[in-house]
C-alpha cells in the first residue's frame, strides 16, 4: 500500500476477497489475481493466508520470471508485516536476484532497517532514495537515542542534519525546542521557534506549540513525582520564562486561530487569565465554531457563576469528558488521535495531521 493510500473498509475488502477467490478457482493460472488476492489478505491482517498464496506461486512450475520476482517481493512485504524481518530481507534479496525493480527493493529495505531500530542507516537509505522527509524523521529518532544516551553533541548534530535534509520537518524543530527547554535555555527556544516558523507549512505550526505544552506538562509531572531526585527535566526552564519568550513571537505572526488558542493556553500556564481570555475571544472572532476555545472560555467563566453543588459536579464531569475528545486527525484517512503524530499510524501519510477546530470534523 502506498504511503498516502487509505485502507479500504473491512467489509469492502472481504467482499473483494470472496469475488477474487471465485475467479481464481475458475482460472488458476490468473497470476495477477493471485497476487491481488494475497495483498487483500495482507490488508486484512490474514498474513498466513497471504504467505500461502505467495508460496503457491513461487513453487509453480514454469512461472514467468517477472511474476516470480513479484511473488517474492510481496512475500517479503508479508513477512515484514508479520514482524519476521530476517525472512523479509531474504525474500527481497530473492526478488532482486530475479529482476524486481531495484528502487522498490531499496525502499522496502529502508523500512526494514528502520523497523530494526537502525535509524542512522535508515536515514541514509531514505537520503539515497531522495526521500528527505522520512530521512529527517529517522535522523530525529537517531537524535533522541543519542540524547537518551547522554550524547548531546551527536544528538544536536543529527537534528541539524535533519533540518538540512528537510527544512519543513516539524518534528526536528520541535525536538530542538524541547532540548533547549530541557537545558534551561529560554533564549534558544525563541531562536529555534522563530526559525521554524519561517520554514514550516502554516497548517503544521500548531504542532510546535502542542509539543511545547506537552513538554511543560511532563516537566511539571516530573517535579511532583521526583521527590527531589534528578530527572531529565530537572534543568527545564520555568514556565514564566518560556511564556515571556514564546508569546511575543506568536504575537508577531499573522492572526491565526490555532496560534491564538495556543497563546492563550500558554498564558494560562502562568495564570494570566485576563490575557488568556482575550486570546480565546480573538480566536472565536476568526472562527466562531472553534469548540476548544469556546470550551476554555466557558471554563474560565465558571468562577463568576452561582451554581448549586450538584450543577458544579455535573459541569466538571462534562468539561472533563470534553477535554478528552481526540483533537487531532489525519487529513488523508480521517484517523482521530489525542496525541500529535508525524506519520499517520493508519495510512502512513507524512505530515497529514490537522487540528479538529470544528468538533463535527
Amino acid at each position: 500500500m502506498s504511503g498516502n493510500g487509505e485502507s479500504p473498509p473491512v467489509q469492502d475488502t472481504r467482499a473483494a476477497i470472496e469475488e477474487l477467490s471465485k475467479v481464481v478457482q475458475n482460472d488458476p493460472e490468473a497470476v495477477e489475481i493471485y497476487l491481488a488476492l494475497g495483498s487483500l489478505y495482507r490488508s486484512q491482517g490474514e498474513i498466513e493466508r497471504a504467505i500461502q498464496i505467495r508460496n503457491s506461486l513461487i513453487v509453480r512450475p514454469g512461472l514467468d520470471r517477472e511474476f516470480k520476482a513479484r511473488a517474492w517481493f510481496e512475500l517479503g512485504r508479508d513477512f515484514r508485516r508479520a514482524g519476521f524481518l530476517d525472512r523479509a530481507e531474504k525474500a527481497f534479496q530473492e526478488a532482486r536476484s530475479l529482476g524486481q525493480d531495484p528502487i522498490s527493493i531499496h525502499r522496502e529495505m529502508a523500512r526494514l532497517t528502520a523497523e530494526r531500530g537502525d535509524y542512522e542507516k535508515a536515514a541514509e537509505s531514505y537520503g539515497q532514495l531522495d526521500l528527505p522527509l522520512p530521512q529527517a524523521h529517522y535522523l530525529v529518532r537517531l537524535a533522541k537515542d543519542r540524547f537518551s544516551e547522554g550524547n548531546s553533541s551527536q544528538g544536536n548534530r543529527a537534528l541539524r542534519h535533519a533540518i538540512r535534509a528537510y527544512p519543513g520537518s516539524v518534528e526536528a524543530w520541535l525536538e530542538q525546542m524541547t532540548q533547549a527547554y530541557k537545558t534551561g535555555n529560554a533564549a534558544k527556544i525563541g531562536d529555534v521557534l522563530s526559525q521554524a516558523l519561517e520554514y514550516l507549512a502554516p497548517e503544521l505550526r500548531f504542532v510546535l506549540f502542542e509539543g511545547l505544552l506537552q513538554a511543560l506538562g511532563q516537566a511539571e509531572k516530573a517535579r511532583v513525582n521526583s521527590f527531589g531526585e534528578e530527572t531529565e527535566w530537572s534543568k527545564a526552564c520555568p514556565d514564566d520564562k518560556v511564556v515571556a519568550v514564546v508569546v511575543p513571537i506568536m504575537e508577531s505572526q499573522e492572526p491565526d486561530v490555532l496560534l491564538l488558542y495556543y497563546g492563550a493556553m500558554l498564558l494560562l500556564r502562568v495564570e494570566d487569565t485576563d490575557n488568556a481570555r482575550s486570546w480565546f475571544e480573538k480566536a472565536l472572532m476568526l472562527n466562531a465554531d472553534f469548540w476548544q476555545a469556546r470550551l476554555e472560555l466557558f471554563d474560565l467563566s465558571r468562577a463568576e457563576q452561582t451554581l448549586t453543588p450538584f450543577f458544579k459536579e455535573q459541569l466538571s464531569f462534562f468539561l472533563g469528558r470534553a477535554r478528552r475528545v481526540r483533537r487531532f486527525f489525519c487529513r488523508h484517512c480521517g484517523l482521530k488521535r489525542d496525541q500529535i503524530f508525524f506519520n499517520c499510524p493508519r495510512c502512513h501519510s507524512w505530515h497529514s495531521i490537522a487540528f479538529r477546530t470544528d468538533i463535527t470534523e
